[in-house]
């Protein structure tokens, strides 16, 4: 054992005690409240229109962009301007102008990254 001056001994031993508090410090923990993830948002299956031509072609188009909206995949904005970009393609379909309706529609895809 060593021998400590009787002056020193009021300090070692404030240090001693200060220490044992700290690391009882580091050691206890209170629970932390559990972090739960967020579930993925998992959209209703999306019923797509059927048929050949322009009509159908663009209206399973407008149903994946509303979808992408919905879910978050697409911003709002974005979609709004891809919206009126196939609103444009709906009306020369409607017209009669089929040619013209699929190249819009085509153009509109590949300005947004759909195909």
């Amino acid at each position: 054992m060593i021998a400590v001056p009787a002056s020193r001994l009021p300090m070692r031993l404030s240090l001693v005690v200060l220490a044992a508090a700290t690391l009882g410090a580091c050691q206890q923990r209170a629970a932390a409240p559990k972090v739960s993830e967020p579930s993925p948002v998992v959209p209703a299956p999306l019923a797509l229109p059927t048929g050949s031509g322009c009509g159908p072609e663009i209206a399973r188009t407008k149903a994946i962009v509303d979808s992408d909206v919905a879910t978050g995949n697409l911003n709002k904005p974005v979609g709004d301007r891809f919206n009126a970009d196939l609103s444009q393609a709906a009306a020369e379909c409607a017209a009669g102008k089929s040619g013209e309706a699929l190249h819009l529609l085509a153009a509109a895809k590949s300005r947004y990254g759909y195909r």
